[in-house]
């Protein structure tokens, strides 16, 4: 008799569907204040990048470019 695999992650996230809340607009703006890719930013978030995208554009968040040192290193 064969079970279905349950380990199995969807490739939708934990948050698709839902509205923004406060505190994840400010994280958000955090991580991209940080230069965070924002790959990295849907996944801390639960989010898609193309919502990140989305949201950093209609809050008014630059999302800089990922080719960019994130760690605030300066060139010698």
């Amino acid at each position: 008799m064969n079970t279905p695999n349950t380990n199995v992650m969807s490739k939708s996230t934990r948050n698709t569907g839902k509205t923004w809340t406060r505190t994840e607009v400010t994280q958000l703006a955090k991580l991209a204040n940080e230069n965070t890719p924002t790959r990295v930013i849907g996944l801390k978030l639960g989010r898609t990048p193309g919502a990140v995208y989305t949201k950093a554009s209609e809050e008014n968040i630059a999302l800089k470019p990922t080719n960019q040192s994130p760690y605030n290193r300066s060139k010698k």
